[in-house]
């Protein structure tokens, strides 16, 4: 098995993560990986925004809060958040963005750095606090976000043995 299979066989989400921070050379790393995943038509319609801040994550994370009416949710505090977003006019922007996060889901795991889908800004990223804060970030305005990646060190280890129980089929 090559290490590439093994990076995608053993990739798991992370949802407890250590306080320490990500560097600012993996996070560029990381959005440039993101940078060359698919997109329809090759448009490249994204943008994609770090946060290293975590008093920023946690503000994000309390207006997600509010906006939902999810207790304690904080996104499981992770060290640093890379936010695709895309044009609100583009066809493919949802799938763009799925492919984006999947190459920095399988970087990250690469780099030793734990990861998690945040999926809560779907549908609420026009919510006046939501875009409020997303525009102090630079997300321009015409902008969506489907989801982030939440990124930081693993405080515990998640176990490498699960099994994917997908029904798989060869037709020859």
């Amino acid at each position: 098995m090559n290490d590439f299979v093994k990076t995608l066989l053993t990739r798991r989400s992370v949802r407890a993560f250590k306080p320490d921070p990500i560097s600012r050379e993996d996070l560029e790393t990381l959005m440039e990986a993101a940078a060359y995943a698919p997109s329809g038509m090759n448009r490249q319609t994204w943008e994609f925004t770090a946060v290293a801040n975590p008093e920023k994550i946690q503000q994000l994370a309390a207006l997600i809060r509010e906006e939902l009416g999810r207790e304690q949710y904080d996104m499981y505090r992770p060290a640093a958040l890379i936010i695709p977003s895309n044009r609100k006019d583009s066809p493919f922007g949802r799938e763009d963005n799925a492919c984006a996060l999947e190459n920095i889901f399988l970087a990250a795991h690469s780099m030793g750095i734990g990861s998690v889908w945040i999926n809560q800004l779907q549908g609420i990223s026009d919510r006046p606090a939501i875009r409020k804060f997303l525009t102090e970030l630079g997300i321009p305005e015409d902008h969506v976000v489907y989801g982030m990646a939440a990124l930081g060190y693993a405080a515990k280890v998640s176990a490498s043995d699960v099994k994917k129980t997908a029904v798989r089929r060869i037709v020859e």
